[in-house]
């Protein structure tokens, strides 16, 4: 649905020149198929380390981007940069909240690689919801209770993990926030799909079953200036996430919430309620914390295959990550979130892509990371926006900055035979003899 034009060189200058090149040549030979000369830029040049990537769904849009490249202005839908130093990337799966109606509706229809993976969801999670998770997501009014929320993103995440996975897009480290997680496992093989939706399905039942009620509310503060304000108040309020350096999210009984968001109200800090059924991550999950261990004692867990950063402690996960006790206090205790990204950040990660419906986890990362760092961080999908053309937006991006992605995968089938390009746009130099 949206092609990508991917073109380089081996200097600022012939990246350009090689731009006015290509855009002269497609004038030329205005019958060529754009996706035909889009599979021949991708696969039969050599990337250089100067590199774009002009998009567009048709030969108009694309010669656009590749004007502004030549003419070294910008345009929407033009990515340029260069590969960054060796470092790993990192894949983000965003946790409750970043769910919208019709996610992933567009993705399903042109990429079958999501659809499948989708289905293959679904076959495991309809049983168990009593109701179609397909329709749910794409059509449904009842996506925003917690115990279809959950198995939806889960499905989402899973969905679109496996597509970008059909590209050859391989990450070197995973991490979750709060249902996040539970994908993240899944994907490093420590649950099967059939247990992974087994769990997902009995997580999102039980902690809508939870006591109702209860705020949650994301105080601009640190963990320390939040921990004073819990003394005595461990069995009605807790720290329900860490977002971020000053991010911290409180949640339980609604005169404590109430009392300490007041505190930092009058000091001219930011406060938000955020908008839930229950409080997560808080003294309210106590009830159901048993229940939740007993039905995951059947499932079979295995070490991963991708290392993990644990929401529990911030750092790489342990063996316990393999015990029904582990996913237990995964609802009641902390969401480690901003202490994670520190951990990828010191294991040397300099690339964050966000796998969910929207760009909120990026948008967290970005602001756990150091002011002075030069990682990127590139949500696959943006709210209200067109999802196709924001995912190929995020593969130029990714490709831009360094990464390896499989365009034979990505745009195929194409027609068999080469299409000609113009030859490449050297620099030529005249010296006196």
């Amino acid at each position: 649905p949206v092609v990508p034009w991917v073109v380089s060189g081996k200097t600022a200058a012939a990246l350009r020149d090689q731009a006015a090149r290509l855009a002269a040549h497609v004038r030329a030979h205005p019958a060529t198929d754009p996706h035909d000369t889009a599979l021949a830029l991708a696969t039969t040049r050599t990337h250089f380390d100067h590199r774009a990537v002009a998009t567009g769904t048709t030969p108009g849009e694309l010669l656009t981007a590749l004007d502004a490249l030549a003419e070294d202005t910008t345009d929407p839908r033009l990515v340029t940069g260069r590969p960054a130093k060796n470092g790993g990337l990192a894949v983000v799966f965003p946790g409750q909240g970043t769910q919208h109606t019709g996610m992933g509706r567009d993705l399903y229809h042109h990429y079958p690689a999501y659809a499948a993976a989708f289905d293959d969801v679904c076959t495991h999670l309809d049983p168990l919801l009593g109701r179609s998770l397909h329709d749910l997501v794409h059509t449904g009014d009842d996506l925003h209770q917690t115990r279809y929320t959950q198995p939806a993103l889960f499905a989402h995440q899973v969905a679109l993990y496996r597509l970008t996975e059909s590209w050859g897009i391989t990450p070197d480290h995973l991490i979750g926030h709060s249902i996040g997680e539970v994908t993240a496992a899944h994907i490093a093989g420590v649950l099967t799909l059939p247990d992974a939706c087994t769990l997902v399905a009995t997580r999102a039942r039980l902690m809508q079953n939870a006591p109702a009620g209860g705020p949650m509310v994301a105080l601009q503060a640190t963990e320390d200036e939040v921990l004073p304000h819990l003394r005595d108040r461990t069995h009605q309020v807790s720290i329900a996430a860490l977002n971020g350096p000053r991010s911290t999210v409180i949640a339980g009984d609604d005169d404590a919430v109430e009392d300490i968001t007041r505190h930092f109200e009058d000091q001219g800090r930011k406060t938000k309620w955020l908008n839930v059924s229950h409080a997560f991550h808080s003294p309210h999950m106590d009830d159901v914390l048993e229940e939740f261990t007993t039905a995951l004692g059947h499932l079979t867990f295995h070490p991963p295959t991708i290392p993990i950063v644990s929401n529990l402690t911030g750092e790489l996960a342990t063996d316990d990550i393999q015990t029904p006790g582990y996913w237990a206090r995964h609802i009641r205790d902390t969401v480690r979130f901003a202490h994670g990204i520190t951990t990828l950040d010191h294991l040397g990660t300099t690339t964050y892509l966000e796998l969910g419906p929207d760009g909120t986890a990026a948008a967290m990362t970005t602001a756990c990371l150091p002011d002075d760092t030069h990682a990127h961080v590139v949500p696959a999908q943006r709210k209200d926006r067109p999802e196709t053309h924001t995912l190929t937006h995020a593969l130029a991006r990714l490709h831009t900055h360094g990464r390896d992605i499989d365009w034979q995968a990505l745009l195929a089938p194409a027609h068999p035979a080469p299409t000609p390009l113009p030859t490449y746009a050297f620099q030529h130099q005249r010296y006196w003899l």
